[in-house]
């Protein structure tokens, strides 16, 4: 191990009262509502047992590797939803850049640049309600030819509400991961939305595990939701068994109907992501949109939870810079995930 961080079992022992959530974690027994409760409710003092117990969960599914993720934004803006925390939606007057579907081109370049930063996984991300057959046939076309060239690199798309049909088109070009973020409880939901439901996110995570696709879907922190609205939706996650689960944290961008709520503070951030790892431990956490803000010099923390985070930027907003990410991951004592698509790539090239 890397000095100052500990093993496991090490991490275990600091856990303090949250031991024993944990332990569940560990052995895949399933957070009570009171247990998960418990983890949002600790006082600041207690926040470093929070993070050891959820370290202790985290490292023995994913040792001390963080893996690194890009975004693509491939149209931007023209979104025809009311999605309150989106500077992409059709009630929102933010000054971003609004373009239509970038070429399949420019989709396969940019995913030889996110290799070349050191990224897993690329996502593709569309502002839409939906995919059209033409967007279907389009990202299965980039999928296809990034495939060709980097067969482990994880390839997301992000298209909207989807079916069956969608899913088993986009499955069949290798595409390994669909995201679509519950962002909330059933609850909250109609406080941040109101052109589709609740349950129109839930049908779409479940037709893409149907199709055999791992689901990405997660959450936003900070919108005004309680602790009973975060506990319901990181126990729905549970249910969903989701594979990868990226959790956000509300970044106020001017022209959306939340510009005014202030970031959540550092230490409900924190403790909203070890209540995802705790009560998801298997899931691939991932310290997402907003954590810059919302944690500042903090955000290396994350990783005691968090096994991946994006780098490079968001859809309409800057991120942290890959090199930062690293210096970040490693004077913490952690380690990239070095399992590089274009080394593998480049040993599978056939020899003159």
């Amino acid at each position: 191990m890397t000095p100052g961080i500990p093993d496991g079992s090490a991490a275990l022992e600091r856990a303090g009262r949250f031991r024993p959530l944990a332990a569940a974690a560990i052995a895949h027994r399933p957070l009570t509502t009171a247990e998960a409760h418990s983890v949002l409710a600790s006082d600041d003092g207690e926040l470093p047992c929070v993070l050891w117990a959820a370290y202790a969960a985290r490292h023995h599914h994913f040792g001390n590797r963080v893996r690194l993720c890009v975004l693509n934004n491939a149209r931007s803006g023209l979104c025809p939803e009311d999605c309150g925390y989106c500077s992409q939606s059709a009630v929102a007057t933010s000054d971003i850049a609004r373009y239509r579907l970038k070429p399949v081109d420019e989709l396969v370049a940019a995913a030889h640049a996110a290799v070349e930063r050191g990224a897993r996984r690329y996502c593709m991300v569309t502002s839409a309600r939906g995919p059209s057959d033409r967007d279907v046939r389009h990202f299965a076309d980039a999928a296809r030819r990034i495939r060709a060239e980097y067969p482990t690199l994880e390839l997301c798309v992000s298209l909207g509400l989807m079916g069956d049909t969608e899913a088993l088109r986009l499955r069949s070009a290798g595409i390994d991961f669909v995201n679509h973020n519950l962002n909330t409880s059933r609850r909250f939901y109609p406080e941040i939305c109101s052109t589709h439901t609740y349950d129109d996110r839930l049908e779409t995570v479940r037709s893409a595990k149907r199709a055999g696709l791992s689901a990405c879907s997660g959450v936003i922190v900070g919108m005004g939701e309680t602790d009973d609205d975060l506990v319901d939706v990181a126990l729905a996650l549970r249910t969903l068994d989701v594979e990868s689960l990226p959790v956000n944290f509300l970044l106020p961008i001017d022209g959306t109907p939340l510009a005014d709520r202030e970031p959540p503070p550092v230490g409900r951030c924190l403790r909203a992501l070890a209540l995802f790892r705790l009560t998801n431990p298997q899931a691939d956490v991932r310290a997402a949109g907003g954590r810059e803000r919302a944690l500042g010099p903090l955000q290396g923390l994350s990783l005691f939870a968090a096994s991946s985070i994006f780098v490079d930027g968001y859809l309409t907003t800057p991120g942290q810079v890959p090199a930062e990410a690293r210096r970040m991951i490693e004077d913490l004592g952690f380690e990239v995930d070095l399992e590089s698509p274009a080394a593998v790539a480049l040993a599978a090239a056939p020899t003159a």
